[in-house]
């Protein structure tokens, strides 16, 4: 029988990667840019599966594919696809939603920690040797502990920082969603609230939200003004859900206290961006989800939710199951 085709533009372990060819005939991309792009489009059209992250992909790139019938992506997020696309043209597509949630939660947290007791500005600072004295109030940062945490979005990762905020640090718990998350409610004390009475109460605010249009710049000039002066904001989750120039300006006013940010509209960051020039901004790559253990764990789900797929059988992460006849 003829091994089913596959395409994968991201890095695999090596262990993964060899479920995927003892099974399928690989085609594999370092990665995908402008130079490769049309050699890239016409695998996708003899393939059955796609396997990858990080790449913005159109509905446009599938028009030929039609034998392609599941793509897994190495993510929780999904909004470089074209979902109602696919579904359209039969297409399952798959998400990796749990395997990250803690970690997640851990570099969200750490912003919270960083942000309030100025970690990154003050390792600098000893680094410059001018630590020369005993500290004063001019190095002195924010308690976390007590302090109220708003959350924008309580879904999986949203109750994961709920329960170390609270749990660990005593932090009264407000939240905005969709509906109402009655579970964590009960574990983490925490209530449901409007978006404005959040944005004007909390210490900190997390946003944790998916991507969507709806949520697309969903935090500009007129969020920021609601928030406390003494304010941390903090985005683990999409650099578009906030309009930047905003937060910049909110900034450079001291509307907030600081940010801890994770993602950015353009990434890599630019060199050149603004967000650079304030010690009370601390900045990461992207690293959400970025520890060795749990990457591992990513590709793992993605691998076995595409080979489900490719099996007829419904892959356990599916977003839009409607997409095939199970």
């Amino acid at each position: 029988m003829k091994k089913r085709v596959i395409v994968f533009h991201r890095k695999l372990p090596a262990p993964e990667l060899a479920r995927l060819e003892a099974e399928c005939a690989v085609t594999h991309f370092e990665q995908v840019n402008q130079a490769n792009r049309t050699e890239f489009i016409a695998a996708i059209h003899q393939a059955h599966g796609m396997i990858g992250a990080s790449v913005k992909l159109d509905d446009t790139m599938f028009a030929g594919a039609t034998d392609l019938e599941a793509i897994a992506t190495i993510s929780v997020g999904y909004d470089n696809y074209d979902v109602a696309g696919l579904t359209r043209r039969g297409i399952v597509l798959t998400n990796t939603p749990d395997v990250l949630t803690e970690s997640t939660a851990d570099t969200i947290f750490s912003l919270v920690l960083a942000t309030a007791r100025r970690i990154v500005e003050l390792a600098e600072f000893v680094k410059a040797g001018r630590w020369q004295r005993s500290i004063g109030e001019a190095q002195f940062g924010t308690d976390v502990h007590g302090k109220t945490l708003g959350i924008l979005g309580l879904g999986r990762i949203g109750s994961a920082v709920a329960r170390r905020g609270h749990l660990g640090f005593g932090m009264p718990i407000l939240y905005h969603n969709r509906s109402r998350n009655l579970e964590t409610e009960a574990q983490c004390a925490a209530r449901y609230c409007s978006r404005e009475e959040l944005l004007r109460e909390s210490d900190f605010i997390c946003v944790v939200l998916p991507l969507t249009a709806e949520t697309e710049n969903s935090i500009g000039a007129a969020e920021f003004a609601q928030m406390k002066p003494g304010a941390f904001f903090i985005n683990g989750s999409r650099g578009k859900i906030v309009d930047e120039p905003a937060l910049i300006e909110a900034l450079e006013k001291e509307q907030i206290r600081g940010a801890g940010l994770d993602v950015f509209v353009r990434e890599p960051l630019p060199a050149d961006s603004p967000l650079l020039r304030f010690p009370n901004v601390v900045a990461l790559p992207h690293i959400g989800s970025a520890t060795h253990e749990t990457r591992y764990a990513m590709a793992q789900c993605a691998v076995t939710n595409l080979l489900d797929a490719l099996a007829g059988r419904r892959p356990p992460d599916a977003v839009n199951p409607e997409a095939r006849a199970w």
